[in-house]
C-alpha cells in the first residue's frame, strides 16, 4: 500500500461546488482505498491504495466525483515523498528564509515542457514571486494571497492547464498527515 494526497480544485469555494468531507470520505472508500482522512473544507484527502499509477487513481477519483456531482473537478495526486520533496526543495524557505505564512504552493495537473517557464513573468508591479518546481510553483506572496496576481487562473492561462494552490501550512500538514 501506498499513501497519497489527492487535491481538488475549486470545491467548496465561494459556495459553489460544495462537496461534504464526509462524502468525499465515502467515495473514497467506495473506490477501494483505506485510510481515508481528509484535512479542512477545500478538498485534501489522504488515502491509501495499493494501485501505483496515479494517473489512474487520477482518472477513477475524477469519474466517480462528476458522476456524483455532474460536474468535473480536477484532481491533484502527490505520493509522500513528492510532498516531501516539495517541502525540502522550496527555495524561499531555503534560500532566503522567508515568513511561512507568506508561502504558497501552486501544484500542476502535469509536467510542464521546461519551455514555457520562460514565458512566466510576474505581472504588474508587484512583490509576489514564484520559483518553479518538477509539477509544483513555489509562491512568495508578502502581501498575502488574496491580492496576489500569481493566483491559479494565471497559471492556469500562461500554462494551458488546471492548477490548485495550498498554502505552506497545509502542505505541512499533508505531510504530517501523509507519515502517520
Amino acid at each position: 500500500m501506498s499513501a497519497y494526497v489527492a487535491m481538488l480544485r475549486g470545491i467548496n469555494v465561494g459556495g459553489q461546488k460544495k462537496i461534504l468531507m464526509e462524502t468525499l470520505r465515502e467515495w473514497y472508500e467506495q473506490l477501494g482505498f483505506t485510510r481515508v482522512r481528509t484535512y479542512v473544507q477545500s478538498g485534501n484527502v489522504v488515502f491509501e491504495s495499493s494501485e501505483q499509477a496515479s494517473s489512474d487513481l487520477v482518472k477513477r477519483i475524477e469519474t466517480h466525483i462528476e458522476h456524483a456531482c455532474g460536474y468535473s473537478v480536477p484532481i491533484f495526486i502527490r505520493q509522500a515523498e513528492d510532498v516531501q520533496r516539495i517541502l525540502a526543495g522550496n527555495p524561499f524557505i531555503n534560500d532566503r528564509n522567508e515568513n511561512p505564512s507568506k508561502l504558497y504552493v501552486t501544484f500542476l495537473y502535469q509536467s510542464p515542457p521546461k519551455i514555457i517557464y520562460s514565458n512566466l513573468v510576474p505581472p504588474g508591479n508587484s512583490a509576489d514571486e514564484f520559483s518553479p518546481g518538477e509539477m509544483e510553483i513555489y509562491l512568495y506572496c508578502p502581501n498575502g494571497y488574496g491580492t496576489t496576481k500569481l493566483s491559479n487562473n494565471y497559471f492556469e492561462r500562461k500554462l494551458g492547464m488546471p492548477c490548485t494552490t495550498r498554502n505552506w501550512n497545509t502542505v505541512n500538514e499533508l505531510i504530517r498527515m501523509l507519515s502517520e
